[in-house]
């Protein structure tokens, strides 16, 4: 189970590090675009969301208190889908459509990360192959 859970890891986070570096590197663009969206102070909202992404996919993936890692995910997605992809605001079928897929992709991607951190916290210390156990225990 270890390896599965480690191959698992490897492949959930590269889209969250690469988002990062994106929201890091072109912060003042990407800021614009989630203002235009309606995000308050969308150009720090657009770094911190950076930062989250960052911390929290090294978190999963280095399995340093992994359980963090993937609330912190958990923390990005949830106002991400709700403030950047308000499809329900959408006139054009076409960006409605598209909108509905990215808040649907964000939405399940909060759920799965919402799993990763039942898993890592429930399963402690006895998960294995991570450098630090969980920060929380759910028993």
């Amino acid at each position: 189970m270890d390896v599965l859970v480690l191959i698992g890891r490897i492949l959930f986070v590269p889209l969250f590090l690469s988002s990062a570096v994106g929201h890091l590197t072109q912060t003042k663009q990407m800021g614009q675009y989630a203002a235009a969206k309606g995000v308050p102070a969308a150009e720090p909202a657009t770094a911190g969301s950076g930062v989250l992404m960052i911390a929290g996919g090294l978190s999963v993936l280095l399995g340093v208190w992994a359980d963090l890692g993937a609330l912190l995910l958990v923390v990005f997605l949830v106002p991400t889908a709700v403030l950047m992809h308000a499809f329900w605001k959408e006139e054009d079928p076409q960006s409605k459509q598209m909108e509905m897929i990215s808040f649907n992709k964000d939405i399940s991607l909060a759920g799965a990360a919402l799993m990763l951190f039942a898993l890592f916290s429930h399963t402690g210390d006895d998960l294995g192959l991570t450098i630090t156990g969980p920060l929380f225990d759910i028993g």
